[in-house]
């Protein structure tokens, strides 16, 4: 951190900085070691890690006398690592997908009230796809978007569509409620005529809809065998996520 940066927040640094300390070589340490390491004095390190036990961010073991990383330094990370791994694992599988229907191939995953783009894998006509990686577009005007809407109750989405006029909210509604019977969104383009859009649900192991994928096109019919190919290829990403289909 830069001494200059009138926006750094001191104490957080001092708290990050201290985590980073802990290493596989040095998996415990002393107050006295951390305050070392912090180049502070231990009355000010004291302060840090008291605030960290509270958190559940380092543990006391043995005598109390040294700390450890706690779990929940693993729940910040896992968001992390989970997204991570389920890019990697979907890849290859939205590949082999693209190059069978020559349909762009997309993942995402919900950010509050939008989807957000997280893969793009465009068809060779170069055309099929408006979105780049981290764009972010509304999730109810979107096939990947109303899939992942359809984990929510009907509570969340009217907290979800506030301040919508109530003939929106009743249209979005009632395709929310339509989505929620079937294995996939077909979808027609709202931001621009003629592009199709097929999205399937992504699956981790607790069973919950972590992502989604689709296969977008401009075209005026949808075969059937693109919905197959779409539904096909998030059975297998959510099958080396761990989801468990019985």
């Amino acid at each position: 951190m830069s001494d200059k940066d009138p926006y750094a927040v001191p104490a957080l640094v001092r708290g990050l900085t201290l985590l980073q300390a802990f290493t596989p070589q040095r998996p415990e340490q002393t107050m006295a070691q951390l305050a070392q390491t912090l180049g502070i004095t231990r009355s000010a390190v004291f302060r840090t890690v008291h605030t960290l036990v509270q958190e559940g961010f380092l543990l006391p073991v043995g005598d109390g006398s040294h700390f450890r990383l706690g779990p929940a330094v693993l729940r910040v990370s896992y968001g992390y690592l989970a997204s991570r791994e389920l890019l990697e694992v979907a890849q290859k599988p939205l590949e082999a997908m693209r190059d069978a229907l020559d349909w762009s191939g997309h993942l995402g995953v919900l950010d509050g009230r939008h989807i957000l783009y997280l893969i793009r894998l465009p068809a060779s006509d170069g055309l099929s796809s408006l979105v780049h990686v981290g764009s972010r577009l509304p999730a109810t005007m979107t096939a990947m978007g109303r899939v992942l809407l359809t984990q929510k109750t009907e509570a969340q989405m009217r907290r979800l569509l506030e301040g919508q006029p109530k003939a929106s909210i009743d249209r979005v509604l009632a395709a929310w409620a339509k989505d929620r019977t079937r294995a996939s969104v077909i979808h027609n383009g709202s931001f621009e005529t003629g592009l199709c859009s097929v999205a399937a649900p992504i699956f981790d192991m607790s069973g919950d809809i972590v992502a989604a994928i689709s296969a977008t096109k401009q075209t005026d019919a949808i075969p059937a065998s693109v919905e197959r190919e779409v539904l096909n290829t998030a059975y297998i990403i959510s099958r080396a996520m761990g989801w468990d289909a019985r």
